[in-house]
């Protein structure tokens, strides 16, 4: 047994493996240390992962906000504060600069389009008890009553509407319900429009989301008259940015009840807003004097 064990033993210390016509060696040598290519290599990955970083954390791509989004300060919590009515103001002045806005006032048939505020004169006790109106209504959720741009055929209407941080569901992201209803509301002022008695409600609604829609930012809610017939209007509705990338695209059916002739509109007329008189600028709000006419 021994004297096969050492035929299996190379005078130079090396064994021969068993089965194989190679040799091995017993042992690594203790003295191999990496090479200068490694080291640089290890150099230029740590420095591309440091730069890379600090360039996340000093301009974030979008995606990252999915993950790690930041954190912000809530909206003031008196909405009739000298913080707050500056807020709004700030915002109404972003709106009426919006590029979109002013070249859409531009356009050859703007005389075929008329501009109102909805819920600019709701009643205050029906205002309270308003979702979109009261209780989302203020800096930080819905600051600015929107603003809608709509054909006098009421075709087509064009709505500008400032979404708040105050309205996500994940942080920075505007909920996705909230977007429901805002389209809804969008939705159905063009779609009652076309009712023979101008009163009608939801029978269905579908939505698709293409895109995250960011807080903090305006966005434009576009909708279109497909058909009417009767007591029934179809509409369809796009929620874009102000830089027009699709974010959320629904469609609607609304009817209108069959006592709907025994009821009052005019609450309703009161919500959606009514043509002002041509040439009268639209204004944020009762308090904001017009501006002095040119001598």
């Amino acid at each position: 047994m021994l004297s096969a064990l050492r035929r299996l033993v190379h005078p130079s210390g090396r064994r021969f493996s068993p089965g194989l016509n190679r040799l091995s060696t017993s042992s690594t040598p203790a003295n191999i240390r990496p090479s200068g290519g490694r080291l640089r290599t290890l150099a230029l990955v740590s420095l591309v992962g440091i730069g890379a970083y600090t360039a996340g954390a000093v301009a974030p791509h979008p995606i990252f906000t999915f993950i790690a989004p930041r954190p912000a300060p809530g909206p003031p919590a008196d909405p009739e504060s000298p913080e707050s009515l500056a807020y709004t103001a700030s915002l109404e002045e972003a709106l009426q600069s919006l590029p979109l806005l002013t070249s859409l006032r531009a356009q050859p048939d703007a005389n075929e389009w008329y501009e109102v505020r909805p819920y600019k004169r709701f009643p205050e006790e029906r205002r309270v008890n308003n979702l979109t109106a009261g209780a989302l209504r203020g800096p930080g959720k819905l600051a600015l009553i929107p603003l809608v741009r709509s054909k006098y055929d009421e075709s087509e209407a064009i709505t500008f509407i400032h979404v708040g941080r105050g309205l996500c569901g994940h942080d920075g992201i505007i909920h996705g319900g909230l977007l429901a209803t805002l389209l809804d509301e969008g939705l159905a002022r063009t779609a009652i429009s076309n009712l023979p008695d101008k009163i009608g409600v939801t029978a269905s609604l579908t939505m698709n989301y293409r895109a995250p829609t960011f807080a903090d930012q305006f966005i434009v809610l576009k909708v279109r008259l497909i058909e009417k017939s009767g007591r029934k209007s179809r509409v369809s509705g796009r929620v874009e940015d102000v830089n027009g990338n699709l974010l959320v695209e629904a469609e609607a059916t609304f009817v209108q009840p069959k006592y709907a002739h025994m009821l009052s509109n005019s609450v309703v007329k009161q919500a959606m807003g009514e043509p002002e008189p041509k040439n009268t600028p639209v204004l944020l709000s009762d308090g904001v004097p017009p501006p002095a006419r040119k001598s």
